[in-house]
């Protein structure tokens, strides 16, 4: 829970740069990666120095870190586990999200100051293994994510009220339940249950008959084509009053791996929906607009509203978007002369979108470009140069600029 029993915003961290982007853009907790035992070990994560330096700078802004080690443990990584969770504790991190019930019994030893949250990865499912976590020590549950409604809000009934209840609410979905996946292993010979997915449930399939070598069929479904493991992206923001009238104490974004554009664009979104739905308004239209402007899948409310939420896609596992960010604000004076850092190519004339944090998007056109000199120039083609412009409203530091796409 943030402040004053508030819903908690939950916002994925996978480095320094999408840190500071979840937590300008409304994060009341950010959930990072240390260099060991995470599920996402390609994202860029954080060295002992650098999650100290990532608590305080949250801790400074009234947000919460939450560091993750939730991957399925082998025995050689319990010798390891007692110096993770210490390190992690002395770093000023408020909890550890953790899967293995070793994990639970070494944090509370070797780190008391440290709350504990227990990872989808676990497959909490229903209120009596929530109950003997709580037992154990958890602190937080973090409900599995083939949960409808009404299991979740059982779960709630049925539980301690001081133990919190966490729920995604947006980003990728997983064709095996929360995640427990044994094709990356087989395919790839990389452990998803370690953090290293290979995402072989996005890829296409062919079948082969035992007598004819080297001919490939497609696994077809009819019409709906070959992508047979395909799950749709899950969006729950048009549903933020159900969510919180269930119980959810945390509403998690997932998406570690996803770009600090992401970061900052889904978190100010559900910001506002969270914002509305606890003050009793309507949730405006804008703030639902500004999930299509990221790249996804299509969107379902996956298990929710029960067990045919949409969940699959099969025609293909490309990812979609409506608008690309051009442009990411590095400092502005209040007649909105700014000095940015290019992401992709853009030109005078343009049709941009300024999105600064908390504020909905503001259409404008490019007019003046200069370069970093201050002399003329027709676009910004050169990744991450630096460049002035002219924006039609003051904007602090990260503010974004994006370019729709007709």
């Amino acid at each position: 829970m943030s402040t004053a029993g508030k819903p908690e915003l939950l916002a994925p961290a996978g480095d320094w740069e999408r840190l500071e982007m979840a937590v300008a853009y409304g994060a009341d907790a950010v959930y990072i990666g240390g260099e060991r035992f995470g599920l996402r070990a390609a994202a860029g994560n954080f060295s002992p120095d650098a999650l100290k330096k990532a608590a305080a700078y949250c801790h400074e802004r009234g947000v919460k870190v939450y560091v993750t080690c939730n991957a399925v443990m082998r025995n050689e990584d319990i010798p390891a586990l007692p110096a993770f969770f210490e390190m992690v504790q002395d770093a000023g991190a408020d909890a550890v999200i953790v899967s293995d019930l070793s994990a639970v019994s070494l944090a509370k030893q070797h780190a008391p100051r440290l709350k504990i949250h227990v990872s989808t990865q676990a497959g909490v499912a229903n209120y009596e293994t929530a109950r003997v976590l709580f037992d154990l020590g958890a602190s937080r549950v973090i409900l599995a994510r083939e949960l409808t409604l009404e299991e979740i809000a059982e779960i709630r009934a049925k539980t301690p009220r001081e133990l919190e209840i966490e729920v995604f609410v947006h980003g990728a979905m997983c064709v095996s339940f929360s995640g427990q996946c044994l094709l990356s292993n087989f395919l790839a010979g990389r452990d998803a249950n370690r953090g290293e997915c290979a995402q072989p449930c996005r890829w296409r399939y062919f079948l082969t008959e035992a007598q004819r070598p080297g001919e490939y069929y497609e696994i077809t479904e009819g019409h709906k084509g070959t992508y047979i493991l395909n799950a749709r992206d899950l969006c729950m923001l048009g549903h933020i009053p159900e969510v919180l009238a269930a119980g959810a104490t945390s509403l998690k974004i997932e998406g570690r791996m996803k770009s600090a554009y992401y970061a900052a664009v889904i978190t100010n979104a559900y910001r506002h929906a969270i914002d509305a739905a606890v003050e009793g308004r309507p949730l405006d239209p804008v703030w639902l607009g500004e999930a299509e402007k990221v790249s996804h899948r299509p969107y379902s409310t996956g298990f929710f509203f029960g067990r045919d939420g949409g969940g699959q896609y099969t025609l293909d596992a490309m990812y979609v978007t409506n608008a690309d960010v051009v442009a990411v604000v590095e400092s502005c004076d209040e007649a909105g002369r700014a000095v940015l850092t290019q992401r992709n190519k853009f030109s005078r004339g343009d049709t941009l979108e300024l999105l600064c944090p908390g504020k909905p998007p503001v259409p404008f056109t490019a007019e003046e470009l200069l370069d970093e000199d201050g002399a003329p120039i027709e676009s910004a083609p050169h990744p991450m140069m630096r460049f002035q412009m002219t924006l039609p409203a003051a904007a602090p530091r990260l503010s974004i600029l994006r370019k729709p796409r007709s």
